[in-house]
């Protein structure tokens, strides 16, 4: 573990991350796990240490916009527009791979994503390389993303070089994806930053298909899942399942709200109740995920959260992350 505000610690991730060795980071978002992206072999790292197919492209951390042009080719006006509202920020652009860019990189693909991320420990050790960092999330394929130096620790401990504890992630969730290689700027995976927002940078529409074909990290149908079964329903229909719930079950279980509306049945073992705003939500979901997956508990019962628009994002992991109580 280097603590970020060890003088030494920023030197000693770079030069792990120099020779070719995969060091753990903190974004603003989730923690990354962090390879060069001009060595293949270092990224080809990656894959190993996480257990992800080598088909699932990575997203290139850069430490300015005008870095874009070194990792990409035919890039938009859309792109420099949202890069100069957005960066740094929890924005990832999705754009043509340049010529030179390893396809281990892109899980070989012919597109990119790339992003500026708003941590000010990431950005300082970007400045000090002065290449990309392709960056995952820093836990098992499949599993819960990271939000604290302690989770990618329990997920990746002695698989990796380092871990870059830069504190908790004071967003919570992975970063917006938009698509800009074809003619209608695309969001292809929702996070922090909505519809409404990029629109309004572009002064033109932005399309949000529920289903599309665009191969991005993160979009596979169970993904962000803790150990413990996790089930979700509206309000009405967990109340009346956990109503029916033997003792014992409810004592072996937990039950996660964020409305006043659902009350704890009596013997329950655990009750967590989230913020009722999506950007607080967002922000404690993972880390309560991660704290009752630790309790050997049997089951966790999900309220399931608002369907409106700013929700979105909240939706989709939970969509990937959970089963549905019928």
């Amino acid at each position: 573990m280097l603590p970020g505000a060890c003088p030494d610690a920023l030197e000693q991730a770079a030069a792990l991350l120099r020779s070719g060795a995969q060091v753990a980071v903190p974004t603003e978002t989730v923690y990354g796990l962090a390879a060069d992206a001009a060595q293949p072999e270092a990224v080809a790292g990656i894959f190993r240490a996480k257990g992800r197919p080598s088909d699932h492209p990575l997203i290139v951390h850069l430490a300015h916009a005008d870095q874009m042009a070194r990792w990409a080719r035919e890039i938009p006006t859309t792109a420099w527009q949202l890069a100069q509202a957005c960066w740094p920020g929890p924005l990832t652009l999705l754009l043509k791979r340049a010529e030179q860019v390893s396809p281990v990189v892109t899980g070989g693909l012919d597109t990119i994503g790339l992003r500026v991320p708003a941590h000010p420990l990431m950005l300082a050790l970007l400045e000090r390389l002065d290449t990309g960092l392709a960056a995952p999330s820093a836990n098992p394929y499949q599993a819960l993303s990271p939000t604290s130096a302690e989770q990618v620790e329990a997920g990746l401990g002695g698989r990796i070089a380092a871990i870059l504890d830069g504190g908790p992630c004071p967003v919570g969730l992975e970063s917006t994806i938009v698509d800009l290689t074809g003619p209608v700027p695309t969001i292809v995976r929702a996070g922090p930053l909505g519809r409404e927002t990029l629109e309004t940078i572009l002064g033109q529409p932005v399309a949000t298909p529920r289903e599309h074909t665009v191969v991005v990290p993160g979009n596979v149908a169970a993904h962000y899942r803790p150990g413990t079964p996790l089930w979700m329903a509206p309000t009405d229909a967990l109340e009346q399942h956990l109503a029916r719930l033997a003792s014992r079950t409810l004592a072996r279980g937990a039950l996660i709200t964020w409305s006043d509306a659902l009350a704890a049945p009596a013997g329950l073992g655990q009750l967590r109740r989230l913020p009722a705003d999506p950007a607080g939500y967002g922000q404690a979901l993972y880390a309560t995920l991660f704290e009752l997956d630790r309790l050997g508990l049997e089951t966790l019962w999900l309220e399931q959260p608002p369907q409106s628009e700013p929700w979105w994002p909240v939706q989709d992991r939970l969509r990937r992350a959970t089963m549905r109580l019928e």
